[in-house]
């Protein structure tokens, strides 16, 4: 009995011991699980790429858009990028991460860091009158600075919203290639209000900026890209967007009629500069974007300046920094623009502290890039992956 009873109060403590190894162990995949996990068990049951492709398809499905392009950014690097649909439907050519598409006014951040190189190299200051460096400039745009053209409070109109006057000087496709003469076409505007009054978008100011930022930096800008842009980031398929009948991967442009795409015949965009000149396939795109987040450019305080919200003359806030939009702070800091003309629509968005980001590229003038970088950001959410 007693041998009985000895055994069986082994077997207790066993199975006691056994519990609390059960215990422990439990104990620690939670813990592991809770450290590491989103990430490790969704790649187990949702592959990342295809997280991507479904999100990117279903949005296209839904506007109906013919091609666009994706670009993923994590750990401040791109780590995916991809075509979808048609570059060019009558040929059956795919859309790729090689198709080259009109950034529009994502333009626009590029010429913005120009000018902020300049300033780090005092070469150029934001806050005096851009006539120093454009001496020719009429008397009623010597009030602007270049603080205001980089946050659209300079009170150039933009297109519609204004009466455009040209200067009295004919200009030829081969003057526009200098910013300098290419802002004839709206030189002799009237403003439509005070600088620094309020902030109100204007293509035309960024076609001023780059006429600016050429002189200040005494060398063609197409130069100042090459040697402090495209270079060191080795943007392969960067370039301005001149009239061209071979361009090599080029992606055609549609619209909307009737419920199917259209083609729509190219334009050259090349006199606006940085407001809206240049292209590239979705690779180069992205790895600009990411560049954002490091120090390949600016420095670290250069950036800060960079992506502060400027305010207007009476001090109201405005949701932009030098060149881009600007919400949130902290880890929430989220840096946008968005691109559009009547062959594209494309759009950026970064979250620097978090280093990660999306870019999106369209050839279709109906399309909505924002949709698609939401879809891609909540499909990562959904499946508790992080980019």
């Amino acid at each position: 009995m007693r041998r009985k009873f000895t055994r069986m109060s082994h077997d207790l403590v066993a199975m006691r011991r056994l519990a609390v190894m059960f215990a422990c162990a439990l104990f620690c995949m939670l813990a592991w699980s809770a450290t590491f996990p989103p990430t490790v068990i969704a790649q187990q049951t949702k592959d990342f790429k295809k997280v991507v492709d479904e999100a990117v398809v279903g949005e296209m499905k839904r506007q109906e858009i013919v091609g666009v392009t994706v670009g993923i950014i994590s750990k401040s690097k791109v780590v995916y990028t991809n075509g979808y649909g048609f570059a060019d439907i009558e040929n059956k050519v795919p859309a790729s991460e090689e198709s080259i598409i009109n950034w529009a006014s994502n333009s626009k951040p590029v010429v913005a860091v120009l000018a902020m190189q300049l300033v780090e190299q005092k070469q150029l200051d934001l806050d005096v009158s851009i006539k120093e460096y454009v001496p020719d400039l009429p008397k009623h745009l010597h009030g602007i600075t270049t603080r205001h053209l980089l946050c659209h409070q300079s009170g150039i109109p933009h297109y519609a919203n204004g009466k455009i006057v040209p200067s009295e000087t004919s200009l030829t496709q081969s003057d526009q290639l200098d910013p300098v003469l290419a802002i004839g076409r709206f030189l002799k505007s009237p403003l439509i209000f005070q600088p620094g009054e309020k902030k109100d978008y204007s293509s035309y100011a960024y076609v001023l900026l780059s006429a600016v930022v050429q002189e200040a930096g005494q060398e063609p800008i197409a130069k100042q890209i090459a040697e402090r842009i495209t270079k060191p980031l080795k943007l392969d398929s960067f370039q301005l967007d001149v009239p061209v009948t071979t361009q090599p991967n080029w992606s055609k442009a549609y619209r909307r009629v009737d419920g199917r795409p259209v083609q729509i015949k190219d334009t050259a965009h090349f006199w606006k500069h940085g407001a809206g000149a240049y292209k590239s396939n979705v690779k180069d795109f992205a790895t600009f974007a990411a560049s954002l987040m490091k120090t390949k450019l600016m420095k670290r305080t250069t950036m800060a300046k960079m992506r502060k919200r400027q305010t207007t003359n009476d001090g109201k806030e405005t949701e932009m920094g030098l060149g881009i939009y600007v919400s949130g702070k902290g880890k929430t800091l989220k840096v946008s623009h968005n691109g559009s003309q009547d062959e594209t629509r494309t759009r950026m968005v970064i979250f620097p502290k978090q280093r990660h980001g999306i870019v999106v590229m369209c050839n279709c003038n109906h399309a909505n890039p924002g949709k698609i970088t939401t879809a891609i950001y909540s499909a990562f959410r959904k499946y508790g992956l992080r980019p």
